[in-house]
């Protein structure tokens, strides 16, 4: 049986109490909350023949079959083999088994997790729409969405909209402590920052090595101001760092340096590794000048997110060359 995480436990409750399902749901918020777990908990109890307190029995021949991955009843939409984002023959194949009677006698459902329901093309979510406006009596679909706001408003406005919670600060913490017992609570603390208080992504990021990555990027930014490397040759030494994340990094560090122009408060500096140099361009720099770059930032992450056809090198030689530009009249 999937368990859903602390945080989602009053969440949980209300979904398991429904009388009656929506044929929709679209799970939404940021990334690494475990939105995934949440509709797989919610997709066997829906499917489990013998549902007990509120939960999955564990028992029953459609729990065993859950278990074993072979429940006829489920279908995860997911892209071709050789494609990153569903397309529309991979929803046509779904419309085939949403018309089809359910194997087991019950309900049928649909889990749109990976990728998120945001990351379908433009064609896919139009043919999504199909079952949405026509749903069967017995299917539920579960879309899990990042960021909303992508996400065609025809197809939001068709789904019961369920935001899911956030953990706190102290919760998030205390369940990274449970799944990395060796690291210390700065370095703990410093993993929630980096994945924006997303105690899964936060994990994620620690499987990535960031915390090292992150000290190559910020001795390379160092080393830039002082005039010691080229950005080209920071560029070639970062080619293994996300190019998403070096793009969120810099952005935040433009945020930092304005959010400090405008109040002098060094709480706003962001995390320790980066508050010297963060005070020190925005002591140096013009506002203008911060400002265009937080422009351009936000105009390349979006071409980034949008698997845009994009020259890594070229792309991150211009940002880091307005960088080494920021403190200075010109």
């Amino acid at each position: 049986m999937a368990d859903v995480f602390p945080w989602q436990q009053s969440l949980w409750l209300q979904l398991a109490k429904r009388p009656q399902h929506a044929h929709a749901y679209l799970l939404h918020g940021p990334a690494g909350i475990g939105k995934r777990a949440l509709a797989t908990a919610l997709a066997h109890f829906l499917l489990c023949q013998d549902r007990q307190d509120l939960h999955p029995c564990g028992r029953c021949k459609g729990c065993l079959l859950l278990a074993a991955g072979t429940h006829p009843d489920l279908y995860e939409l997911k892209p071709a083999e050789d494609k990153k984002s569903v397309g529309v023959d991979d929803v046509r194949a779904l419309i085939d088994f949403i018309a089809k009677t359910a194997q087991m006698g019950g309900h049928k459902v649909v889990l749109v997790a990976e990728p998120p329901a945001e990351e379908m093309t433009l064609a896919a979510s139009n043919a999504l729409l199909k079952s949405l406006e026509e749903p069967s009596r017995d299917t539920v679909l579960l879309l899990l969405c990042d960021q909303p706001s992508r996400l065609l408003p025809t197809i939001k406005s068709r789904c019961v909209q369920q935001a899911c919670p956030l953990p706190g600060e102290d919760e998030s913490l205390a369940w990274l402590n449970s799944q990395l017992p060796e690291a210390g609570e700065p370095e703990l603390r410093e993993l929630l920052s980096l994945a924006a208080g997303s105690p899964l992504k936060a994990l994620g990021l620690s499987a990535q090595g960031v915390r090292e990555q992150r000290a190559l990027v910020v001795e390379g930014i160092k080393k830039l101001l002082k005039r010691q490397v080229t950005p080209s040759q920071l560029a070639e030494a970062w080619a293994q760092v996300s190019l998403v994340m070096l793009v969120d990094w810099l952005f935040d560090w433009s945020h930092a340096i304005l959010r400090y122009q405008l109040t002098g408060d060094e709480e706003t500096l962001g995390l320790e590794d980066m508050r010297k140099v963060n005070q020190y361009l925005a002591q140096k720099s013009r506002r203008d000048k911060v400002l265009q770059i937080q422009a351009e930032l936000l105009q390349q992450r979006q071409k980034v997110l949008g698997k845009s056809n994009l020259n890594r090198a070229l792309l991150l030689e211009a940002l880091l060359g307005q960088w080494a530009s920021l403190p200075g009249p010109g």
